[in-house]
């Protein structure tokens, strides 16, 4: 039983260090500086060819869930006639 603890408070100890493996740059000024910068283009556009495909699908699914949502609205309204 000791012999578990002892190896789980190991784990932890290495898992926990102060010392990082790789330091990763810190990209938020440049972020920043890209979102903030007045050059007509909106913020949620601001990102990239990336940023417009999930805009567009976005609006793509939201179109296509409305007219879905209408159409099912309609059929139930109008039930057909056996």
């Amino acid at each position: 039983m000791y012999r578990h603890l002892w190896a789980l408070q190991q784990v932890s100890r290495r898992t926990l260090t102060s010392s990082a493996r790789r330091q990763m740059a810190n990209k938020v000024p440049q972020n920043q500086k890209l979102f903030q910068e007045n050059n007509g283009i909106p913020v949620h556009l601001k990102g990239g060819a990336s940023d417009a495909v999930l805009y567009r699908a976005t609006m793509g699914l939201t179109i296509l869930g409305t007219v879905f949502v209408l159409y099912e609205l309609g059929k139930a309204a109008l039930p057909q006639k056996k």
